[in-house]
């Protein structure tokens, strides 16, 4: 039974335990902060079969897709895994529409089509995801640790051979997974990596019970000062509705627990939440977050064997995809790791060798 570190307890590092476990590997998941407690629990959690079409993530968006439907049919679903019909439109403050609209949207809310169907577009609750995938995982074996890792063990041919923790505890591996999104770039400090930065997102989730129908809502809404943002709004299964508008580059702090709003940012987006739909001016709202999504140079993600280092992997920089891509994710490192080889997904394009070696 191989022994994997894995280091980070968000949607990409349990999936990787997942699918480790399954294949008969002990993964052991390391997470200072708790499992989802970023971006891996309070984004959209929104999925697409084929909006990555004509880019490099196509094939691993389109094998996740397919993904999420069987392990919601394989582990029961305590998720809330559900196909969306997905609408764009605009809007304008303090205007009305000039065209058709949703029974549960304002009048100034102007739907211009639809962008997605059950067939291509669906939605997950992100935390309960990523906690069923690793109390999943461990049901098979796999292990969590609470600790923040500081340094890679290595071997006597310098391959990696488990990881240290900042109080001084060593937790030895057969390898090593890197997975702990925008705070990857940490690890530029014991391994050679591309720098992955953090992109804050800030959103609202309401209690809308039965009130609002299973669609997603992508929009272009123009605020009274000109500035115009883009709303997404998502119905998830168990009654709530999760809103996004408003992002920023604030300094990403090394503690996940201490990631605060930006001031304003939720006052703005609940005002342009109650305009847009008499459903959300009505429900209460049950949550205010602020998380930071993770992003490389290129917009692609790292994912692959780290050069140079033997049994060193990296997976992480998914930017908006991460949810979308955590199964197939999980299920390729998995195959790298304990096979050498990917069968349903090549890595190639995602090799942490095609970017500059980041220094912090």
């Amino acid at each position: 039974m191989k022994r994997v570190v894995i280091c980070g307890g968000g949607a990409i590092g349990t999936a990787i335990a997942y699918f480790l476990a399954r294949r008969g590997a002990r993964p052991i998941v390391v997470e200072r902060h708790e499992v989802a407690g970023s971006a891996s629990g309070k984004s959209g959690g929104f999925l697409a079969l084929d909006w990555c079409r004509g880019t490099a993530l196509d094939r691993l968006a389109r094998r996740s897709f397919a993904l999420h439907a069987e392990l919601a049919d394989t582990l029961g679903n305590p998720w809330g895994y559900r196909r969306l019909t997905t609408y764009a439109g605009h809007a304008a403050e303090g205007e009305a529409a000039s065209g058709g609209r949703q029974p549960w949207l304002s009048e100034a809310v102007t739907i211009t089509g639809q962008i997605g169907s059950p067939q291509t577009t669906a939605i997950v609750e992100p935390h309960a995801f990523t906690n069923g995938l690793m109390r999943a995982a461990g049901a098979q074996g796999a292990e969590q640790r609470r600790g923040a890792v500081a340094d890679l063990l290595h071997g006597p041919t310098g391959a990696a051979a488990g990881v240290v923790l900042e109080d001084g505890e060593s937790i030895e591996g057969d390898a090593v997974v890197v997975a702990m999104g925008p705070w990857s770039i940490l690890a530029t400090r014991w391994l050679p990596l591309p720098a992955v930065y953090g992109y804050k997102g800030h959103s609202l989730i309401f209690d809308t019970g039965d009130s609002v129908p299973a669609e997603a809502l992508f929009l272009e809404y123009q605020e009274a000062s000109g500035e115009v943002l883009t709303p997404e709004i998502f119905a998830r299964a168990n009654g709530t509705v999760w809103a996004c508008a408003i992002s920023s580059t604030g300094a990403l702090p090394i503690d996940p627990a201490r990631v605060t709003p930006d001031e304003g940012a939720h006052a703005r987006l609940e005002k342009l939440c109650r305009s847009l739909s008499p459903a959300l001016a009505a429900a209460p709202i049950v949550a205010r977050q602020a998380c930071f999504r993770p992003v490389t140079d290129d917009g692609l993600p790292l994912m692959g064997q780290v050069p140079g280092v033997p049994g060193a992997y990296v997976a992480c920089g998914h930017n908006v995809w991460g949810m979308l891509n955590a199964p197939a994710s999980g299920e390729a490192i998995a195959e790298l790791i304990v096979d050498g080889t990917t069968n349903h997904i090549d890595l190639a394009p995602f090799s942490p060798g095609r970017l500059r070696k980041f220094t912090l």
